[in-house]
């Protein structure tokens, strides 16, 4: 387990990730990870039910399957951040290997990819 990671921010000098940081993250993620799993039971029971009023309300059934779909990306997400965080690679930029930045982590703790990164797969869309 990682209990410090250096990341680097876009200023003149790094910030350490802290321990304390990292169990943050990791509690945020858990229950992140908890939640979106509910979400899931939840629109599954939902979608049961909606079966029976198929032709009464489509719109409200592709709501819920987008919301579904939804849910099942981020909670993918969060446990391939889990799973980083076990193998000490969280906060390191899937494109360009460098740190993520650490307040990005504190705002998006399964983000994959460095600010810049992130706007540069933005930009190509």
């Amino acid at each position: 387990m990682v209990t410090r990671q250096t990341i680097r921010t876009i200023g003149e000098y790094d910030e350490i990730l802290s321990a304390e940081d990292l169990a943050e993250l990791r509690e945020n993620l858990h229950q992140q990870l908890l939640f979106r799993r509910e979400q899931l039971r939840q629109l599954a029971t939902a979608s049961r039910a909606d079966d029976r009023r198929l032709r009464e309300d489509a719109g409200r059934i592709e709501v819920g399957v987008k919301l579904a779909a939804s849910a099942r990306m981020v909670l993918a997400d969060v446990e391939e951040a889990l799973a980083r965080m076990d193998a000490g690679t969280y906060g390191v930029c899937h494109l360009c290997r460098r740190p993520v930045e650490r307040h990005r982590l504190l705002i998006v703790p399964q983000a994959r990819h460095c600010g810049r990164c992130r706007q540069l797969r933005e930009a190509g869309r």
